[in-house]
């Protein structure tokens, strides 16, 4: 069954990317935090430190627009060699996989009638969000009012999953809609119409047809202990170190080993489990007691007092694999104004249901067969 771009649709998305854009802020928040505490425990350089970063982190909860754009700093090379490490012979990652992946990322981009850190779903003016990979944009959708744009490169994506997509040449005119979804064009829908067609493929109610239960928040007193634990933890182990970068940046380094840092971070979480969301149980030392325990560095890079780049250099946590450069960057600026593409055709899901069955399908299976299949 043909799903819209991750499965997720208007209203129902925006609500979803926006939760998580403000629990990144909050648990940010926290962390710098923990950050600025801990460091207030040691050498004047972390002190200095730790308030840089938590005015940097404030700066963004405070704005009304917000982009920012993860990726991975890593060749394809670097990724099967590290792939190799755990994959059992015969399911190692292909070529193509490994490409993308080395130029994939992703952007997302808000606008907010108030700060972004007290949004809700209703604040929401306009959302851009992007996934790329080497030769440009894979899956895009735009927000804007009570419309929802959407574009994909379905054959780029049917070769990196190694199931080939048909043209939008080789379908029958049944197709519709559906044909110009596989032509990479810009389709526009009722954000509200996407958002109920989303709720009912993925069914509105838990099982036994019950709501689903609201997601667990931490209160105010088990925040309060879990921030002190995290602080004596980092106290204990991160070290941070202050440069100045070029064209006025400067640079605040945190490292510590991970074996021990995320041992001693869940040795602390463990007595406040039952009050933490997840109800999962917590890795023991005996666990994690292969995991490397290399120093892993976060560098925070600062412009004017505004978070501008976080990167973190994973490529010390490689075992056997010789790896070069390997980290994780997210890239943070202002919200960029999201507009309405032009040339978008207007269709309703029926429209791509209609079309996906009738002609995608019958065209993949053959008249015929299709029809037999349909009729049982």
């Amino acid at each position: 069954m043909i799903r819209l771009p991750g499965d997720h649709s208007g209203r129902v998305h925006e609500e979803t990317v926006i939760s998580a854009i403000r629990k990144t802020l909050t648990a940010t928040a926290v962390a710098t935090a923990v950050l600025a505490g801990s460091a207030a425990c040691g050498t004047v350089e972390n002190l200095s430190a730790g308030q840089k970063l938590d005015n940097a982190f404030d700066k963004l909860g405070e704005a009304r627009s917000l982009s920012f754009e993860l990726d991975l700093d890593a060749d394809a090379s670097t990724l099967k060699a590290l792939d190799a490490e755990s994959s059992e012979p015969g399911e190692e990652m292909p070529d193509e996989v490994a490409e993308l992946l080395s130029d994939a990322s992703i952007s997302v981009s808000v606008e907010s009638k108030k700060p972004i850190e007290k949004s809700g779903e209703k604040d929401i003016t306009a959302m851009a969000v992007k996934f790329s990979g080497p030769d440009g944009a894979l899956v895009e959708y735009r927000l804007i009012g009570d419309h929802l744009y959407v574009r994909v490169d379905a054959g780029a994506l049917g070769k990196m999953a190694g199931a080939p997509m048909p043209s939008a040449d080789e379908l029958p005119d049944s197709a519709g809609a559906f044909k110009k979804i596989l032509a990479g064009e810009w389709i526009k829908l009722s954000a509200k119409e996407a958002a109920e067609a989303r709720k009912e493929m993925s069914g509105a109610e838990g099982l036994g047809g019950e709501e689903p239960s609201a997601e667990p928040t931490l209160d105010a007193k088990t925040q309060k202990r879990l921030t002190k634990a995290l602080r004596q933890v980092i106290a204990d182990q991160v070290d941070f170190t202050t440069s100045d970068g070029s064209d006025g940046t400067e640079h605040i380094k945190a490292t510590a080993p991970f074996r021990t840092l995320i041992t001693e971070l869940f040795d602390e979480l463990r007595p406040l489990q039952k009050d933490l969301p997840g109800g999962s149980e917590l890795p023991t030392a005996e666990d994690l007691k292969d995991a490397p325990n290399k120093k892993v560095t976060a560098d925070f890079t600062l412009k004017n007092g505004e978070l501008t780049e976080v990167s973190v250099d994973l490529a010390k946590l490689a075992e056997k694999a010789k790896v070069k450069k390997f980290a994780l960057v997210l890239r943070v600026g202002k919200g960029e104004k999201t507009t309405a593409p032009a040339g978008a055709t207007e269709v309703n899901i029926d429209e791509i249901m209609e079309g996906f069955f009738g002609g995608f399908a019958a065209g993949a299976l053959g008249e015929e067969e299709f029809v037999e299949g349909t009729e049982g």
